[in-house]
């Protein structure tokens, strides 16, 4: 950075309840697309602090999934989404690295999961740049499951959680 500094960032990975900041967001966007909020989720916390010699200075962004009352595609849909994910998924990579920095890896080598936000099975656009995280495999496969309770409107994903998940 000009006049010296860094920024580092950090992915806290949840997924927790939502704080009520969060889950009025979610109750909000589901209304403005005329759906009702059944729940929500808190995915990942993403911290990004600057210091520099003059100033020190952060920001965070939670990833939030809402779990609107959405339809749900057929296996056919479903399955061109998932192909259209396919066949972009290592140009997204690569893109990314340009915005980014590297896609993030494991402790062996390979590369973390690509999380759609919104999932493919609810209509989540497979290619949109604001719909893919990535997720390290073990916490992404664990998502499947939570994501049926929450669409499902059942607890914890329906009830309000803490103002930040984890201690600084």
């Amino acid at each position: 950075m000009p006049g010296g500094g860094q920024f580092r960032t950090v992915v806290y990975y949840g997924p927790w309840q939502c704080s009520s900041l969060i889950m009025n967001y979610c109750r909000e966007k589901c209304a403005g697309s005329g759906h009702v909020l059944q729940g929500c989720m808190w995915l990942a916390d993403v911290k990004m602090d600057f210091e520099g010699t003059i100033v020190r200075a952060g920001s965070r962004f939670g990833v939030t999934h809402c779990c609107c009352n959405y339809g749900t595609l057929s296996p056919a849909q479903n399955e061109t989404s998932r192909s259209r994910w396919n066949n972009i998924r290592t140009e997204f990579r690569e893109k990314w690295a340009d915005r980014f920095g590297a896609w993030p890896t494991g402790a062996n080598g390979r590369p973390y999961e690509g999380h759609h936000i919104r999932d493919l099975w609810h209509g989540g656009n497979p290619i949109d740049w604001d719909n893919i995280f990535p997720f390290p495999k073990d916490i992404h496969q664990d998502l499947f499951g939570l994501y049926n309770q929450c669409y499902a409107n059942e607890p914890p994903w329906t009830s309000v959680g803490m103002d930040h998940p984890y201690g600084e």
